[in-house]
Order: C-alpha cells, then sequence, then structure tokens
C-alpha cells in the first residue's frame, strides 16, 4: 500500500477546507441527493463526498457505506485530490498502490474507485465525490463527466453553506448591536 502524498500547498488546502466549517456537521439532503445522483448515474453500490483534512477522510455524505470516515493513510480519496481530474482505479487488486490497503483486503472490499476533486474557487482540492464497486469496471467519459459536474455542484452547496452561514453571522452582529443599544 502506498498512502497519498501531501500536496505542496498542503497548509493553504487546510486553511480552505476548515474555513467552509463543514467538517463532523450534520448530514444534509442537499450533499445526499448528489451522491445518490453519482451512486445512480454510475450503477455503483456506493457513493460518497468526502472531505480530506490532515488526518482523516471524513464522509459528509455516503452511499452504501457504514463507516463515518477512514485514516487518510488508507484513503483514495487522498490520492484523488492531488489529480485535476477524474482519479480511476478500475481494478484495485492489480493496482500496486492499492491492491494491500484494507479497504480492498477487507470489507467494504473496494476494487474499483473512481473519484472527482471537489476544488474550491481558489483551487484548492478539499475533498472528492466518488463513487466505489465491489467489482472492478470501467468507467466511460460521459460518466467521468458527470461525476465532475457533480463535483463543482459539490463545491457551489459548500460556498452557499458558506455565505448563508455569513449573512447569519452578519445578522446575528446586527441584532446583538440592536438589543445592546435598547438597553442603553
Amino acid at each position: 500500500m502506498k498512502p497519498p502524498h501531501r500536496p505542496k500547498n498542503e497548509d493553504s488546502r487546510l486553511r480552505a477546507l476548515l474555513s467552509y466549517e463543514i467538517l463532523d456537521t450534520m448530514p444534509e439532503s442537499s450533499f445526499d441527493d448528489l451522491t445518490r445522483i453519482a451512486s445512480t448515474i454510475c450503477s455503483t453500490p456506493i457513493a460518497f463526498i468526502s472531505l480530506v483534512d490532515a488526518r482523516r477522510q471524513w464522509f459528509k455524505s455516503r452511499i452504501g457505506l457504514d463507516a463515518e470516515e477512514t485514516s487518510r493513510a488508507v484513503s483514495f480519496c487522498g490520492h484523488a485530490i492531488l489529480e485535476e481530474g477524474v482519479f480511476i482505479v478500475r481494478d484495485a487488486l492489480k493496482d500496486e498502490r492499492f491492491s494491500d490497503n484494507p479497504l480492498v483486503t477487507s470489507d467494504p472490499s473496494f476494487r474499483f474507485y473512481a473519484g472527482a476533486p471537489l476544488t474550491t474557487p481558489e483551487g484548492f482540492a478539499i475533498g472528492t465525490i466518488c463513487v466505489v464497486d465491489e467489482q472492478p469496471r470501467e468507467f466511460n467519459s460521459e460518466q467521468q463527466a458527470i461525476l465532475k459536474a457533480l463535483a463543482r455542484q459539490a463545491v457551489l452547496l459548500l460556498e452557499m453553506r458558506d455565505r448563508k452561514s455569513t449573512r447569519l453571522n452578519s445578522s446575528h452582529l446586527v441584532i446583538s448591536y440592536a438589543v445592546f443599544c435598547l438597553k442603553k
């Protein structure tokens, strides 16, 4: 097994990820919808949206997978964030990076993986939307295009969520100031 390398911009990438304040949050139907679309379009039993922090990959949304997170050292997504396009592993047992990976050799028995990076407007790959199967398979150009489109939609959801949080914080400040003024 070959653990993923850290990108050269790792510190900035992690700051970008943390700025979204998304890690360890509750499930959200908007992200779950994207995961379900990916699983359905690609005909895979497993799909998830992962966010890769310094030590783990955490799943914001997942289908067909019980784990809420895995170590970054065994993650396929840790490799995928290093790529600009869709990262594809057609048969993990035949790929030296993954052939002895515990995600391959034991449950959940990954054989096929395809992941598109979630790239922020600033260019930081903070995670992936990916599909997984327990059987080796091919992944055509149309499926790759759809997975990249879903990755862009996931980033838009993060951006909208971030803006909403900023607006709520601004509203809270205005209300706090108004209450303060009333108490004078």
